[in-house]
């Protein structure tokens, strides 16, 4: 006889709060099960939500969400979350264009309190939550889940010292999966954090506080003896000092994978917390699924996999990506020359330099979530006469506009932006698509920016980048190269030069980066539709090509740009104003690129076509500004 899984009669935390600690042990399992078998066909991140399972069940057993606002930092490990809170149904579609998407996500279900994507910024929104909370006289609570990757952004101390400050009614629970604590010392500390955390405890020790308070300045000093000797305690066995010293509660570490553990805790600071209180949870990521647990790392987001073997599944054979081929250079450049350093903000596998940090262990420096810092560290050794390469993407990069212009391109210094998954990134959707740099870096002063056609080209840009005496970015895309022919030596592009790549009396197609290889296409296409189009090559957005793009803009009369960031303020505004610039009123110029909204979630193909900026997009734009049909 078969019997309903309990995950099936679950809608709502509601349901939830209903079953027995045995039956959410069960539903634990289910809920593994279900997100092992979906991200095995759609992709996203496996190891962080195996890890979390647990944890999540508890805190919505306990609190009252969604009035008690539960905000995920990153919110990559939310897949829990959303199979217990009215979702279940559509969890096929986890990532899928115009499906569910893969972080929590306001307009998606009022149980995400607040939209995330970015690491670090949980606790500063729960305490904006707690603030808003407190004004109204609401009495619910505020928790953030935070993991210790995150806390090594510099924003989750900021928000930590105000939270201290403010004395808010806020709950971070630190989720980690990574910090190495002998199974005695972790035991006996979980053991201590329970008996120091009991309802019982809490009591008496509130009761203890008020009793000798009442004896003027000798009870005065005997409380705060045995609150030093409390504290000296739990710092011994535990790492809570640190947030002890910035006026939260500190409780744990607490077993992550153990549900009558976990309730009881988050029930006994439910109910007897009224300050900031940070909870210290030990997981395990990747939990429940062998290859995942033993490779956590290779596990933290993937594509389809087969789930017997943890393998990817089989896919036609396809040329290396733009990361990788970056990360070769990188190495080539630097075996040449000891002055080239390597820098990131906790992806050294993700931006390609894993080779490049076994190769040079110490001239690689991963500075952890910590976007402005590697920027400005940069700088510093930059000034000692090395050459830093800062490989960040493009999404992260935002995080440290200020630094690129105040501390790298104000004093004019050699560093080089290595801006990795520029462009539209597809499945993981707006939190991360790369889509704004070249507007928000183009109007910066001595800043050079380059963009591929290819990988070959990506080669002599970084080699160009590195030489060059000033400030340079080179922007790339996520996925794979074209599959063009490798050139053996690397060269120095002169720059500001582009290349014509194909003659043409009807139209100027000029695209950047990534969406060469579409215009030349569709200048292929066009020509079998009797026009003949002239493509450009720009190489450089800063500084342009002035006379080459404003020879065959005049020679045709037509232009179309073409890109992969937004309109605004990006490559097709920069060539509008040179045409202003130049006074050349009479040109008849189409601007094609991402519009003035947030692109959602979907294939890289997929959202190329919505946004118009493939080949077949291309062909149509032609037609219509040559008075065409198709």
């Amino acid at each position: 006889m078969s019997h309903t899984p309990i995950l099936d009669t679950i809608n709502s935390p509601t349901d939830l709060r209903k079953l027995s600690v045995e039956q959410l042990e069960t539903l634990a399992a289910e809920i593994r099960e279900t997100i092992i078998q979906t991200v095995s066909r759609t992709g996203g991140h496996l190891a962080p939500c195996l890890g979390v399972v647990e944890l999540t069940l508890a805190i919505h057993y306990v609190f009252d969400t969604p009035e008690d606002k539960l905000v995920w930092d990153v919110g990559h490990q939310a897949y829990a979350h959303k199979l217990i809170t009215g979702r279940r149904e559509q969890f096929h579609t986890l990532r899928q264009y115009q499906g569910m998407s893969g972080f929590p996500k306001r307009a998606e279900s009022p149980y995400d309190a607040f939209d995330t994507g970015h690491s670090s910024t949980s606790i500063s929104a729960s305490l904006g939550i707690a603030t808003g909370k407190d004004l109204k006289g609401d009495p619910h609570k505020s928790i953030a889940v935070i993991g210790d990757g995150s806390m090594t952004g510099g924003m989750a101390f900021e928000a930590l010292n105000q939270a201290g400050h403010l004395h808010k009614n806020l709950i971070v629970i630190l989720n980690d999966n990574e910090m190495s604590i002998s199974p005695n010392v972790g035991a006996l500390s979980s053991f201590l954090s329970r008996k120091l955390t009991s309802k019982t405890a809490v009591r008496l020790k509130k009761e203890m506080e008020h009793f000798l308070k009442s004896f003027s300045n000798v009870g005065e000093n005997i409380l705060s003896v045995l609150k030093k000797s409390e504290e000296s305690l739990k710092g011994f066995f535990t790492p809570g000092m640190l947030f002890e010293a910035l006026k939260f509660e500190y409780i744990g570490p607490l077993p992550g994978h153990k549900l009558e553990n976990l309730i009881e805790a988050l029930r006994n600071v439910r109910d007897f917390s009224t300050g900031p209180t940070l909870i210290h949870v030990l997981t395990t990521k990747g939990k429940g699924y062998e290859p995942a647990e033993k490779n956590p790392g290779d596990f933290h987001g993937v594509g389809p996999f087969c789930i017997e073997t943890g393998l990817p599944l089989p896919s036609p054979p396809a040329p290396p990506s733009y990361t990788k081929i970056f990360g070769e250079t990188l190495v080539q450049i630097a075996e040449q020359d000891p002055r080239v350093v390597a820098i990131t903000a906790a992806m050294p596998a993700g931006t390609g330099l894993t080779d490049f940090s076994q190769r040079f262990p110490e001239r690689f420096f991963d500075v952890g979530i910590a976007e402005q810092h590697a920027v400005t560290y940069a700088a510093g050794m930059a000034t000692e006469g090395l050459l830093p390469v800062v490989a960040i993407y493009s999404t992260f990069f935002q995080r440290a506009l200020d630094q690129i212009i105040h501390d790298v391109c104000l004093p004019n210094l050699p560093v080089t932006l290595a801006i990795d998954r520029g462009g539209l990134v597809g499945d993981d959707g707006p939190t991360h698509h790369g889509v704004f740099d070249l507007s928000f870096l183009r109007f910066i002063p001595n800043l050079v920016i380059m963009a591929p056609k290819d990988e070959n080209e990506l080669r002599h840009m970084l080699h160009t980048a590195i030489l060059h005496p000033g400030p340079a970015a080179v922007r790339y895309p996520r996925g794979n190269g074209e599959g063009v022919a490798m050139d053996k030596g690397l060269q120095r592009i002169p720059l500001g030069t582009g290349e014509l790549l194909r003659e043409g009396k009807d139209l100027l197609l000029l695209p950047i980066g990534n969406r060469v290889p579409a215009a030349l296409e569709a200048a292929n296409g066009l020509k079998k539709l009797g026009l003949e189009a002239a493509v450009i090559n720009p190489r450089f957005v800063r500084p342009l090509d002035d006379a080459l793009i404003c020879e065959w803009a005049s020679r045709t009369g037509k232009v179309i740009t073409i890109e992969d960031n937004v309109k605004k303020g990006g490559f097709g505004s920069a060539i509008l104003e040179l045409f202003a610039q130049r006074n050349l009123w009479g040109i008849q110029t189409k601007v094609l690129g991402l519009p003035d909204k947030f692109m959602e979630h979907g294939t890289q193909a997929q959202l190329r076509h919505k946004a118009n900026i493939d080949t077949p997009a291309i062909i149509v734009e032609a037609l219509a500004l040559c008075g065409k049909q198709h």
